[in-house]
């Protein structure tokens, strides 16, 4: 069972081989790995040529500068593996995490799309270890709503079966790409699991998009999200809890000065079920004031 890594490489000469090395200590052989050199112009170009001379296993892809999006998809283009994972660069995987996963595979074949735990901003001063319950979810909107899927909607914590992406791309030259291509590869997936096992340091960066996120950026995020909506409405408070967390996205969107994007919450207060909700107060305003009054209050707390 032959497994493609792919890692794209943009002006990260200092992590590149760390990245690498956490990748070919993994205990695992069966394993392609493709470095994608998305036109760097520091040293990541010499530095992926001599990993390459290195170890049989790495490919090395140069093309010019296209993102981070396009890098995966050339990476996918010549993935030659039955599964297929994502590794950044500037971050490592946690000494074998490959062959504990690539075990569950084999262990379960119908699974489709396996998660594992994550350190988000690995070094940073808001670390946080997200991991999960050993569990197989069966639709995406399961999985959405009752693992809160979209809260770690990371493309990297994962291990694909590779066919997913046989009409499924990264969309390219778009921020928060993850956001809008994990929904196209969930909605074909009759099994996602997720497991304990293993850890993906994904390390603190000042220069990525989360730390330096624009307008345009964020209302990316936000188009993302309100085009998952509609696929996931009902009455529950998974359902909810997700509506409330665009909301916030609106809001923040809203106090960079962008426009309203969020849909109303389409369902009547006297439907909902409020026992242990905690977003009663939120939901009763939201109903009074409407998103458009909100948003302004928001923007307008701001200058205070």
């Amino acid at each position: 069972m032959k497994l493609s890594v792919v890692i794209p490489v943009y002006h990260v000469e200092n992590t590149l081989e760390r990245c690498v090395q956490s990748v070919l200590q993994q205990n695992y052989d069966n394993m392609q790995i493709i470095l994608v050199d998305d036109g760097s112009d520091d040293k990541c170009p010499e530095l992926c040529d001599e990993l390459a001379v290195r170890d049989s296993r790495i490919t090395v892809i140069h093309q010019e500068n296209k993102g981070l999006g396009a890098a995966r998809n050339s990476g996918i283009r010549h993935a030659s593996g039955d599964y297929i994972t994502f590794v950044d660069s500037d971050d490592f995987l946690e000494p074998d995490t490959i062959p504990l996963l690539m075990e569950e595979l084999i262990n379960h074949p119908e699974y489709d799309i396996i998660e594992y735990p994550v350190i988000v901003k690995d070094g940073g001063r808001e670390e946080n270890l997200l991991t999960f319950l050993d569990r197989c979810y069966h639709s995406f909107h399961e999985y959405w709503l009752k693992a809160k899927g979209y809260s770690h909607s990371y493309a990297c914590n994962k291990i694909y079966r590779r066919c997913l992406f046989n009409n499924t791309l990264f969309i390219e030259r778009h921020a928060f790409e993850d956001v809008w291509t994990l929904p196209l590869l969930l909605a074909r997936s009759n099994h996602i699991a997720i497991s304990p096992k293993g850890c993906y340091h994904y390390c603190e960066n000042a220069s990525g998009i989360t730390a330096r996120a624009t307008l345009q950026d964020m209302q990316s995020l936000l188009q993302a999200h309100v085009k998952v909506l509609p696929q996931v409405w009902d009455t529950s408070n998974e359902s909810i809890a997700y509506y409330m967390d665009v909301l916030n996205i609106q809001l923040t969107v809203a106090q960079m000065g962008g426009g309203i994007l969020l849909p109303p919450y389409p369902y009547r207060l006297k439907n909902i079920d409020f026992k242990n909700n905690k977003y009663l107060i939120k939901l009763f305003l939201l109903k009074i004031l409407g998103i458009k009054s909100l948003c302004r209050i928001y923007k307008h707390l701001k200058h205070l």
